[in-house]
C-alpha cells in the first residue's frame, strides 16, 4: 500500500520540491496551498503524514492542527517554519506534531525522518 502525504505550503517552490522528493521516495503526494484546502483534504481522505507550513493565508498551520484535534484526526504532522523557536511552545501541546522543521531544511533529513516515521 502506498503511503499518502499531504504537503501544505503557500510557496510553490517548497510544494514542488517536497512533491518531487516524496514521489521519488515512492509516496503518493497531494499538495495544497491553504489551510482551508488542507482541512478539506483531511476531512475527506486519510493521509499517513501532513507536511504543514506554520504561516499560511486565511487558516494558519496551528488552526489546522486545532481543527484536526477537534475532529480526532491523528495524522502525524511535520511543521515547517522560518522561525521554529517561536512556534514550539504554541505547537508542542498539539498531539499530531512529530517534528518542527526550520526553513530552509535539509531534504535528506526530511526523507530520513519521514522514512523512520512511516516505516
Amino acid at each position: 500500500m502506498t503511503r499518502k502525504i499531504l504537503v501544505v505550503d503557500d510557496q510553490p517552490g517548497i510544494r514542488l520540491l517536497l512533491q518531487e522528493v516524496f514521489t521519488n521516495e515512492g509516496y503518493h503526494v497531494t499538495t495544497v496551498t491553504t489551510g482551508k484546502e488542507a482541512l478539506d483534504n483531511l476531512f475527506s481522505t486519510e493521509f499517513d503524514l501532513i507536511m504543514l507550513d506554520y504561516k499560511l493565508p486565511i487558516v494558519d498551520g496551528v488552526e489546522v492542527l486545532r481543527k484536526m484535534n477537534d475532529r480526532d484526526i491523528t495524522t502525524p504532522a511535520i511543521i515547517m517554519s522560518g522561525l521554529p523557536e517561536d512556534i514550539s511552545t504554541e505547537t508542542e501541546q498539539l498531539s499530531p506534531v512529530k517534528k518542527i522543521l526550520a526553513k530552509p531544511f535539509n531534504v535528506q533529513e526530511v526523507c530520513d525522518f519521514t522514512r523512520s516515521l512511516l516505516g
